[in-house]
């Protein structure tokens, strides 16, 4: 990226707390109109990362720039930056409409003009109806629109939103997850989203960077995380994986052949870094697999049925491979038409997809 396209440019960054440290040499530039979720565990450092750009935290070490400005030493208030809580922390006497423009007033403008903007807030998240109700005749997912309406109303260059959804249901959660990623798009603002849900992160950004222990994992599109994952934190953080404990026995041509226990043998890309005679593990997504009473000409796993799970839209098989791991197995409900839903107890064959296996680093 050229520098006039980085919004949030952050340079061996640490944050410490007496002799903790939460942060460790955090390095990222995130893209001006740039959806930017950082990804994590509870305590990894996500939420310490946004408070520091937001100014809320001091830097220990590094730097942080926000369009090639270093803002480490401005206040919150100097920042051109906003914030929406996972407390929404809403005005419980101010009617919808005066929530929203209070901030506005606040920098000084007029109540006229302050209840303008604020009424074209309420129109980009479709709340215009409810302008003159108080919060708390809101439902959840209003009040955090709410939040938005205000945090957006100054227009700022970045909007820093702290597991804002974690509050919501399941569904209503969704239906906000879309709505968020229409909101940036319609108003150009960077959004720096922090949240511990992969299926969230996944579905709403343009990259994702997953932190570990206050170290920064991986960083790339939710394709490259998902399909690539760097190392064994990352597979098993992302969504669902098989992780099979495999020792190296060749490399040639670009693909290593490993074999697991019980002398089943699997050949994948070779990744730099591991050689023969490495163990280490193999990532192998469940949705990459399918089940048959014969072996393909693709790799195959022998073992046994021994269980079904039953999830909705998918079909979960658990299978025992003769004297190595169980294995997970997934089935859209829309495939069992083409594909055979094999009981427990019957002797089947574990197929993949080509290059469905990856090796991991660690």
């Amino acid at each position: 990226m050229e520098n006039r396209d980085i919004a949030i440019d952050v340079k061996n960054a640490v944050k410490r707390y007496g002799t903790f440290t939460a942060l460790k040499q955090i390095s990222l530039s995130i893209a001006d109109n740039e959806f930017f979720t950082l990804l994590g565990p509870s305590g990894c450092g996500k939420t310490t990362l946004l408070r520091m750009i937001a100014g809320f935290e001091d830097v220990t070490e590094g730097t942080i720039h926000l369009y090639g400005e270093e803002i480490a030493n401005l206040p919150p208030n100097k920042r051109p930056v906003n914030t929406v809580f996972q407390n929404y922390a809403l005005f419980p006497h101010m009617d919808v409409l005066e929530n929203v423009a209070f901030g506005l007033e606040m920098r000084g403008w007029s109540k006229r003009d302050a209840k303008a903007k604020a009424g074209q807030m309420l129109e980009l998240v479709q709340l215009t109806q409810f302008a003159k109700r108080k919060p708390a005749q809101l439902s959840g997912g209003q009040q955090q629109r709410v939040a938005l309406a205000r945090a957006l109303a100054p227009e700022p260059k970045v909007l820093l939103l702290d597991e804002p959804l974690s509050a919501l249901d399941l569904k209503l959660r969704k239906a906000m997850q879309l709505e968020l990623k229409h909101l940036q798009r319609e108003t150009g603002i960077t959004f720096i989203f922090v949240t511990h849900d992969q299926e969230e992160a996944l579905t709403m950004s343009d990259r994702i960077a997953v932190m570990s222990a206050g170290e920064l994992q991986q960083l790339g599109t939710a394709r490259e995380i998902y399909e690539t994952p760097r190392n064994t934190f990352v597979a098993d953080f992302i969504g669902e994986t098989n992780l099979l404990e495999v020792s190296v026995d060749k490399i040639a041509e670009g693909r290593a052949t490993c074999h697991l226990g019980g002398g089943h043998e699997l050949t994948c890309n070779a990744v730099e870094g591991i050689n023969v005679g490495a163990k280490v593990r193999m990532s192998l997504r469940p949705e990459r697999l399918f089940i048959s009473d014969a072996a393909t000409e693709s790799e195959s796993l022998k073992g046994r049925v021994v269980e079904n799970i039953f999830a909705g839209t998918d079909i979960t098989t658990i299978v025992d491979l003769a004297e190595g791991p169980n294995f997970s197995v997934r089935t859209s409900n829309s495939d069992r038409g083409n594909r055979r839903i094999f009981e427990p107890g019957n002797d089947v064959f574990v197929n993949m997809e080509h290059g469905a296996a990856r090796l991991l680093i660690d």
